[in-house]
Order: structure tokens, then sequence, then C-alpha cells
């Protein structure tokens, strides 16, 4: 395809996404747009390294650690094509696709996330390659349309989302944002605090508990190392609820564990996101706030919001509590699990 076509492409691309901020536009279809977009821009064999069977167990692996320490733990290295291999018109389009899958705060998280690497290279002074901003990686499962579930995963050193497709509804989950550092230290981006509201948020819910419900919700004096789930292909902690329940909080201390949650369901598209709020609301007062670790400012903490079908998780310990690892996980719904066991019940009628 020559370079005009792509530019009419590009631009193309653009408008739709330009649209949606301002009329509703279904984000599956955006998705399946700009992934065809990307592929269709894909060399051979660029897409034979990006493009996977649906069934492929590949769908199931992620990790948020950097690409180049995955050989060393896994004894393979992260699959799918990176910026680093992308010509400019590719770029754009990837950042298309991962646009689509994100609001414009969620994608501005992501990307701002990716631009830490240049941050933490000129912090460590290394010239290994290992901390690079190009060093995230697109994989897309299946055929990207409205008939049969398909898939696409955007992955990368703190920053692992995974997409599933199916029957125009979607699973945004895994989806894990991390950032290193949580507050620039110094430099140009010098107080950058990109994950700033996952920290104040819960922070305002902490202040607003008294001794005796701050006393419940504190689960450990010492923060966890890390979030519990790990990168497990399995969501830790299910049925396993503690900490503080909703139905022990008065009205406005729920409000403001609401506007917390709110913070991590509006990562996702407009359509999505709402989704994530129906889960919300179904939950009820069957949430559990968890803290542990400091309750002061600059000292390590973790805590969590646990209903019965999601599980956030939020972690700030390493690098004197400057390193910040979260995620939201679906006990049932991780990868679309539950949403292609109704496509498949529902096809088999």
């Amino acid at each position: 395809m020559n370079a005009n076509r792509w530019r009419i492409l590009a631009l193309g691309l653009g408008m739709i996404l330009l649209t949606s901020a301002y009329k509703r536009i279904h984000s599956a279809d955006t998705m399946a747009q700009t992934a065809r977009a990307f592929l269709n821009s894909l060399s051979a064999e660029q897409a034979a390294r990006t493009r996977f069977p649906f069934q492929d167990d590949e769908r199931f692996f992620w990790h948020f650690i950097p690409s180049d320490d995955i050989p060393k733990r896994y004894g393979r290295p992260r699959k799918g094509i990176p910026f680093l291999e992308m010509t400019p018109m590719q770029r754009h389009l990837a950042h298309a696709l991962l646009s689509a899958g994100l609001s414009q705060s969620g994608y501005v998280k992501a990307s701002t996330i990716m631009s830490l690497e240049e941050v933490l290279r000129q912090i460590e002074r290394s010239s290994s390659g290992r901390r690079d901003p190009e060093k995230y990686f697109f994989s897309v499962f299946g055929e990207p349309s409205d008939k049969e579930p398909w898939g696409y995963r955007v992955e990368g050193h703190h920053l692992s989302l995974h997409y599933t497709v199916v029957n125009g509804k979607i699973s945004g989950s895994p989806l894990f944002l991390g950032a290193n550092p949580a507050r620039v230290p110094s430099g140009p981006m010098e107080g950058l605090r990109i994950l700033a509201r996952e920290e104040d948020l819960a922070r305002d819910v902490m202040s607003a508990l008294d001794s005796a419900q701050r006393q419940t919700a504190i689960v450990s004096k010492s923060a966890y190392r890390d979030i519990l789930t790990a990168a497990d292909r399995e969501a830790a902690l299910k049925g396993q609820p503690t900490g503080l329940s909703a139905s022990k909080m008065s009205g406005k201390q729920r409000e403001l564990l609401q506007v917390l949650l709110a913070e991590y369901a509006h990562n996702l598209p407009e359509d999505a996101a709402q989704a994530r709020i129906e889960q919300i609301k179904k939950a009820g007062n069957d949430l559990h706030f968890a803290w542990a670790g400091s309750v002061e400012r600059g000292g390590p903490h973790y805590y969590r919001i646990q209903a019965p079908s999601f599980l956030i998780e939020y972690d700030n310990t390493q690098n004197n509590a400057n390193h910040i690892h979260s995620v939201w996980r679906d006990f049932t719904g991780d990868w679309g699990a539950d949403l292609l066991k109704e496509h498949y019940r529902s096809s088999h009628k």
C-alpha cells in the first residue's frame, strides 16, 4: 500500500478517535478497525510475530517486568512486535490501537508510564538498552471482527493491557499500570506523579475512617513487597475478603470509596468503563477495603479493594516507596472468561 493511502487511513483513524470524544462510538468497533489497520500495515515477517490464534496459550501470558528481563525469568522473549521495530507509520497505528482500549486519562497514564523508561535510563545512567520507551510489544489474537472472539495485548515494563472482544462486549482485564519513579525526583519532569490519584484517593478513604474502622482496615503493619496476585493466571484471594466492609462505612466514607473505584474503572473507554461501574454497583456494600503498611506519606504502603467479582491491588514499597504497582483483576472475567462462557453456551443451543 502506498504512502499516500496510509496517510489517508491514518487520518481516518484519527477522526474516528477524535469523534469518540464528542459522540459515543462502540469501543469494540473502534478496536477492530484500528487492529485491522495496524495488522495490514505490517510486513509478512512482522505479522508472523504479532498474530496468534485466539486459542493460543500465549494469550494468557503476562508480566510487567522489563522486556529484557523476560528471557532471564522465562527462558523466552516477550512476544509480539515492539515500537522499536516499527516504521513511523506503524507506530502511529499502534498508538491508535493503544488509545482504542483506553479512556483519554487512561491513554495519558499509559503513554506517560512508557516515557518513564527514559527517566529511569537517566537516573541509572544506563547504556545497556534495558530502559527503553520503545520496548512495548503488541500482539493480536484471532481475527479482529464482530463475528468471532478476538483480543489483543499491549505490554512492557509497568504496562500490561489485555483485551478480549466477544459479541461487541469488552473484557479489559488483567489491567496493570505501574510507575517508577512514582514521583519523578529531578529533571524536566520533576514532581510528576502519573498515578497520583490512585494514591491520593485511597488516602482520602483512610483519612475519613475513625480509629476503630482504621484498625479493622489495616490488615498488616508492614506493607507487602508486591501485589499479591503477582502475574499469576488466576487472581489471588478469591472468596477471601479482609479489611473493612463497606457495610461498616458511613455514607460519606462509601462515597470516597466509590470515587477511588471509579478512578480504576475509567481507565477504560466509556462503554467498557460503564460495564465496570455496573460491576461495582452490583457489589453494593459487599466491598472490602484493606490497607497494609504505613499510613504516613512517603512510607511503604499497600491497599486493595475486593468484591465478589473483582480485585484491585495497589502497592508502593520498592525504591523507598517511590515505585507503584497497581492492577484490576476479574475473578471470573479475566481474558473474557465469563463472556466466552456465555458465547459458547449460546452458540451451542
